[in-house]
Parts: structure tokens; C-alpha cells; sequence
């Protein structure tokens, strides 16, 4: 069986670069938002993770227009194909958009944005209660959408590997060979 067409070795780097920063940012989110003791030490965890998320996305972006993606398996139609191009642009730009709410929602709140302890961000909207409020809505919002976005992701990927067996995962893992000794098989 002929080897499925792959993404560059850099786009699969970067797709689960932002995979595991994404779920790590949604699962500090969640535990900061729900534990008043530890909000302040989670809230520095979510903000480097945040910027890290922005930082990966601007490189993703920049990637993926100098870089097409590998032809789709013949098990993906004309129709699948545009919807599942419709849905990346859409996780894409929830992944861009929900840092720079983050940021936007920092700096309405007054305090200096510091990430990492040394990085000292610009404000990119103005001081203010109400934009504040709306902000943390938003990021909230974007968080739930972005969740469900990614299951439908993940289901979409089980769906071809368990179900049709197209071997679609393959375009986006990476194959660790090892040496197997014929002698013995």
C-alpha cells in the first residue's frame, strides 16, 4: 500500500505544537476560572500560554500560505472538501482571535501585561469596566466555540481512521521507524 501524501515535517510540528499548547491553555482556563485559591498562579500559566498560542498561529499562518496541504484521499468528496476548509479557517481564525481577546481583555483591565515575567506587552484597547466585561465574555464564548470546533475536528479524524480507513491521520503524524530484525519474523 502506496504511502498517503503528507504536510511538511514543519506543518505537522506546528499542528501539534498548537494542539498540545491549546488543550493546556483550555485546561488552565478552566481550573483558573473555577479555583479561587490558585487564580493568581494559573492566571501567569494562561497568559504565557496565551502568547505562546499567538506566537505559533502568526508562524502557522505564514506557513500554511507558502505551503499547500497534501491532495485529499479519494474517500473525501467535493463537498467534504469545501466544508472541511471552511471549518480550518474557522479553527484558525478562533485560534488567532481568542489570544488577542485574551490581550484585548487585559489591557481594558488596567494592570501591566507581563508574560513570562519579563515580557511587558503593549495595551491594544483602552482602560475600561465595561469593555472589560465584554472581553471576558467573549474570551469565554470563543473558549466553548473553540472546544466544540475541536471535537468536531477530532471526530471528523476518527470517523476516517476507525470508520473508512483512509489513512487520513497519516498526513499529520509522524512515523518513527524502527529497525525489525526479518531474521526472526
Amino acid at each position: 500500500m502506496t504511502e498517503p501524501a503528507k504536510f511538511t515535517g514543519l506543518s505537522r510540528l506546528l499542528h501539534w505544537l498548537t494542539a498540545a499548547l491549546v488543550f493546556s491553555a483550555l485546561f488552565v482556563g478552566f481550573v483558573m476560572v473555577n479555583s479561587v485559591g490558585s487564580y493568581a498562579q494559573l492566571i501567569v500559566v494562561h497568559k504565557a500560554l496565551g502568547a505562546l498560542i499567538l506566537l505559533v498561529m502568526v508562524v502557522r499562518i505564514v506557513n500554511r500560505w507558502t505551503h499547500h496541504p497534501p491532495a485529499w484521499p479519494p474517500t473525501i468528496g467535493a463537498l467534504e472538501g469545501r466544508l472541511v476548509g471552511l471549518s480550518e479557517k474557522l479553527l484558525y481564525t478562533l485560534l488567532l482571535l481568542q489570544p488577542l481577546v485574551g490581550w484585548a481583555m487585559l489591557s481594558a483591565a488596567g494592570g501591566p501585561i507581563v508574560v513570562f515575567g519579563i515580557v511587558h506587552l503593549p495595551r491594544i484597547a483602552p482602560f475600561d469596566a465595561q469593555l472589560y466585561w465584554v472581553l471576558r465574555q467573549a474570551h469565554s464564548v470563543i473558549a466553548y466555540t473553540l472546544m466544540a470546533v475541536i471535537a468536531a475536528h477530532i471526530s471528523a479524524v476518527l470517523l476516517h481512521t476507525l470508520t473508512l480507513r483512509d489513512r487520513l491521520i497519516e498526513r499529520m503524524t509522524f512515523r518513527f521507524r524502527t529497525k525489525v530484525d526479518r531474521s526472526r519474523a
